[in-house]
């Protein structure tokens, strides 16, 4: 591989492995939230406990998601110094704010929230979860927003410096794109931490311990994960490929695999694209969806690649089209396992439905799944730009690093990152063996009048 393509490949592992630690943060960081309050509301101990255990596993994931994504933000200097010096005076903004004000207020309330339960009040142990929540969702926004700049570039414009100033602050802090992917990728994490709590609490029930926090994880989790399935849905999963239907178009004929223009557009269920070809194969359609999906007219005519300059197609259909199907289609299962189990539910027969306790102990991994082939459908699709319509990709690396230092430094991240991985399962597996436990002193936290 060349130099482009190791930079290209460096940054997509370190990404990817990073990007498995923050989304069940933020994930968990409503749940705790919402674990504290009813614990509070109606002075259960036993919420009390399950929302100190996730806490707990929260730490843990909080840690290893810091040190992954540490090396990440060095890439933009050391391989893609280019990219760096042609729009460091717009990107730079939103990731100073995510490390100042979201990173650092997290961390802060984190460790109040892990080490001062005996000495806050109720309430304000409540307000810390909280602020846990609000600075990890906040990063979110910031690094979204960074990224949704390079989707879609607004408020900056180029100066005579040959180099990208912001002109307008709040038309790229509200970029309309960045808030449609913000909240696309923050029900993808709800889903993640979702799954992952019932899958804990599956687990629990079908061992027959801990009984009554197996209970309220199936409980909590089941809901959450139905509520978020849903509205990755609609509206935020339609509006955002509406977003890629106005501005990207060649992104959104790959990801259908779709070569002929035309009206009443049909949507490939599946299919194997032969891009030599220029055509399907193999495909099972819905007649008009397309159209109506992506301009919500079932008349309208969607752009295929055969009317669009080749110099223009992301360089990887497949991968993009296979990625965008799998991240579909996880997500249309996930739609239908949650919605079975809260049936169950509701019938107040989930805990003894064992079939479905497998399931859904066994599912967790599948979020993951899921959302690696979304971020991957987001960056192929703007290939072969780094900034769509400004900057190509080629253009934004390193000139003076050779491959060769990139490829040892990745074979580095590699093998750092399979031990910290190693490490993340001994501490995860030993919180899970211990389970939740009430606060040392014996003391549960109850509900003051004068917190």
């Amino acid at each position: 591989m060349d130099t482009l393509a190791w930079n290209r490949f460096q940054f997509a592992f370190t990404i990817t492995y990073h990007y498995l630690y923050p989304q069940l943060t933020m994930g968990l960081a409503l749940l705790i939230v919402v674990f504290k309050t009813v614990a509070l509301r109606k002075n259960d101990s036993n919420y009390h406990d399950v929302a100190r255990f996730w806490a707990r596993i929260f730490g843990i994931n909080f840690a290893i998601g810091v040190v992954t994504g540490i090396p990440m933000e060095f890439q933009f200097g050391t391989n893609w110094a280019r990219f760096s010096d042609y729009s460091g005076g717009v990107i730079g903004l939103t990731l100073a704010m995510e490390g100042m004000f979201a990173f650092f207020a997290e961390s802060a309330f984190l460790g109040l929230f892990l080490f001062g339960e005996k000495k806050l009040s109720p309430r304000m142990h409540l307000f810390s979860a909280v602020m846990v929540f609000a600075g990890s969702w906040l990063s979110g926004y910031f690094i979204i927003v960074t990224n949704a700049f390079m989707q879609h570039p607004v408020g900056a414009a180029l100066g005579p410096d040959n180099r990208l100033h912001l002109t307008d602050f709040w038309a790229y802090l509200l970029n309309p794109w960045s808030i449609w992917q913000y909240l696309h990728n923050m029900c993808a994490a709800v889903v993640t931490g979702s799954f992952v709590v019932t899958a804990v609490g599956a687990y629990w029930t079908l061992m027959s311990i801990h009984k009554e926090s197996a209970r309220i994880c199936l409980k909590v989790g089941v809901i959450a994960a139905l509520a978020a399935c849903v509205i990755q849905l609609f509206p935020t999963g339609d509006m955002h490929g509406k977003m890629m239907a106005k501005y990207q178009k060649p992104a959104l004929a790959a990801m259908e695999g779709k070569f002929e223009s035309g009206t009443h557009a049909e949507l490939a269920i599946i299919g194997q694209p032969n891009v030599p070809a220029r055509r399907l194969e193999n495909p099972i359609y819905v007649p008009w969806v397309l159209s109506f999906l992506a301009y919500g007219d079932f008349g309208a005519e969607v752009e295929g690649l055969n009317d669009i300059p080749k110099d223009q197609w992301p360089d990887n259909i497949e991968l993009l089209y296979y990625s965008y199907h799998i991240m579909v289609g996880l997500g249309t299962i996930f739609l239908a396992v949650t919605g079975l189990a809260t049936l169950l539910l509701i019938m107040k027969r989930l805990e003894r439905t064992r079939w479905m306790l497998w399931i859904l102990m066994c599912a967790f991994p599948f979020p993951y799944i899921a959302t690696t082939a979304g971020w991957m459908v987001a960056e192929l699709g703007r290939q072969p730009w780094l900034i769509y319509g400004l900057l190509l990709t080629s253009h934004g690396t390193s000139p003076k690093v050779p491959a060769g230092n990139v490829a040892f430094t990745t074979l580095g991240f590699m093998g750092l990152y399979a031990v910290m991985g190693v490490l993340f399962l001994y501490l995860v597996g030993r919180e899970l063996s211990r389970g939740p436990q009430p606060p040392q002193s014996g003391h549960e936290p109850v509900a003051d009048a004068e917190a």
